[in-house]
């Protein structure tokens, strides 16, 4: 196996290439939101509505504090997200015997068909350009990954847990990992049409919401 080299030719301490996998996580974040844009084009969704619907998908229905919980987010874009896609007919609300006042949102059988589809295109398109990876490999990436997102939420939060504490807590998950996202930069990225778009300071998209497209217009209100 060969050994990262450091500058003065020893092999790298392990804290800079923790470094490095921090350094790239930001600008591949970046990407991602622009390729699922892209895909996007023409069914009048975001990323971020394609990362709700994902969770509906993967979870089953949800209440918005849930949905932003799980995707370590703020309530108030994933309520715009839902809302939107309430619009386009690809979730709807329903009655939650747990909490009167908090609806589930969960998918229509149209969003359930919208979103296998992109994601079964997904996995074509990652079958093919990452096929020279090995599993073991993105195992251990996704460790590594959950490990890195488990400290910073414990720094968010001002708060450490000891080390045997975590370590017997086990992986949180792939989903876990993206506590970071809560910040205003990384809501922006996924809130917009595009990677640089903005939110206002009242926390709505600083543009509207984009037009439904004629293949995903229902008429009347969601849910009738």
């Amino acid at each position: 196996m060969d050994t990262e080299v450091g500058g003065d030719g020893g092999p790298t301490p392990p804290e800079d290439l923790l470094y490095g996998v921090i350094r790239r996580l930001w600008p591949l974040h970046r990407t991602v939101v622009r390729a699922v844009e892209r895909e996007l084009t023409g069914t009048g969704m975001t990323a971020g509505e394609h990362a709700l619907l994902d969770a509906l998908r993967s979870e089953g229905p949800r209440t918005v504090p849930q949905l932003a919980r799980s995707m370590g987010l703020d309530r108030q874009p994933v309520q715009r997200w839902v809302n939107h896609a309430a619009e386009l007919g690809l979730v709807v609300t329903a009655p939650n015997p747990a909490h009167r006042r908090s609806s589930l949102i969960r998918l229509t059988t149209e969003g359930t068909e919208v979103i296998r589809g992109i994601q079964e295109f997904e996995a074509t398109e990652l079958r093919q350009r990452l096929a020279d990876l090995p599993a073991e490999d993105i195992r251990t990436a996704l460790h590594v990954l959950d490990r890195i997102g488990e400290e910073f939420r414990h720094l968010a939060n001002g708060s450490r847990v000891p080390r045997e504490e975590t370590d017997s807590q086990g992986s949180q998950g792939s989903q876990g990992s993206q506590g970071s996202q809560g910040s205003e930069d990384s809501q922006a990225g996924y809130d917009s049409h595009g990677i640089s778009g903005s939110r206002s300071s009242n926390g709505n998209s600083a543009d509207d919401s984009p037009p439904t497209p004629p293949h995903l217009a229902r008429k009347g209100r969601p849910g009738e």
